[in-house]
């Protein structure tokens, strides 16, 4: 398949890494508090090439699907390793979502036998009036805080999971870019399992490998700025004056093959271009997503389809 619609599939992969992740369960007394609760906490958290951690909302839960019935959010946070998600989680948690009014924080993973440590550290911000509580095996952590107590979770579980997924969105213009952007991100947003870590789940500095500035891990992707085409290389259609990076990561490789899939068909369409990817020759990332098989997988098929 070399077209989806009028959009061009260009013949590329995408090429991603395996992280380590855990996901939150958060619970406020409303949506108000719960929005400013997943705001806060996923914050800075667009790529670990600065960022302690990438982090974004896997969804909404519903009072009944949550631990204290309160409506509830789900949010995955990636890091390289577990020692380096360990250090971030209870930082963010203790600075993001202790201050926030109302919340109270769960394990997300219980099933999961690889843990690292949440209320077990911010359980001496109660300065020894904390108490613990141990219910159905899960002990939990209350803190005294200003508008009574903030209920957390003594650990966390953690898996194994894909992070870098991505489809890059070229068009000619930028209203035309924005418009296939939200519509790829929007239907990420319906799947379990993902997220999507820039802002508003885009990102328009994308990046390579290295620089020409020593001591700089990672610059511009050159290839994919419109004002450099004639400078270098470039990897833009040649009427595509703009470009847009969606990025995906999911708790497994299947996880983010879907969100890419929804991604692509969701973007398509008459304003748009081209449909590629951003990589890295493969030799960096374990995981290679070629977008024209991903399209043409009988596992996908349902996908997003086009009607």
């Amino acid at each position: 398949m070399e077209q989806l619609g009028p959009t061009w599939i260009q013949d590329t992969f995408a090429e991603a890494f395996g992280m380590t992740f855990t996901r939150l369960w958060i619970t406020a007394h409303d949506a108000y508090w719960l929005d400013a609760a997943v705001r806060e906490v996923t914050g800075y958290g667009s790529s670990v090439i600065a960022c302690d951690a990438e982090a974004g909302l896997e969804g909404w839960l519903a009072p009944e699907q949550t631990p204290d019935g309160r409506p509830g959010a789900a949010v995955l946070l990636f890091a390289f390793s577990t020692d380096k998600l360990a250090k971030a989680v209870p930082v963010r948690v203790g600075q993001c979502l202790m201050t926030c009014p109302t919340t109270a924080v769960y394990d997300g993973l219980r099933e999961s036998s690889r843990r690292i440590p949440l209320g077990k550290h911010l359980r001496f911000f109660g300065d020894g009036y904390q108490k613990s509580k141990l219910l159905a095996g899960v002990r939990y952590w209350r803190i005294p805080v200003m508008d009574g107590e903030f209920v957390v979770e003594e650990s966390l579980g953690t898996g194994r999971g894909v992070a870098g997924g991505n489809i890059v969105i070229q068009t000619r213009d930028v209203p035309s870019g924005l418009a296939a952007a939200r519509r790829a991100v929007e239907a990420v947003g319906g799947l379990p399992g993902v997220m999507t870590p820039f802002p508003g789940g885009v990102a328009r500095s994308g990046s390579k490998v290295g620089s020409r500035y020593k001591g700089l891990v990672a610059s511009t992707a050159d290839a994919y700025c419109p004002s450099l085409r004639g400078r270098v290389t470039s990897q833009l259609h040649p009427e595509a004056n703009c470009a847009y990076e969606v990025v995906m990561d999911g708790v497994s490789e299947q996880a983010v093959a879907a969100a890419m899939v929804a991604a692509l068909r969701a973007a398509a369409g008459d304003e748009v271009l081209a449909l590629g990817a951003g990589n890295y020759g493969g030799k960096l990332g374990k995981f290679s997503f070629a977008l024209r098989t991903l399209l043409q997988s009988p596992d996908f098929s349902k996908i997003g389809a086009l009607t």
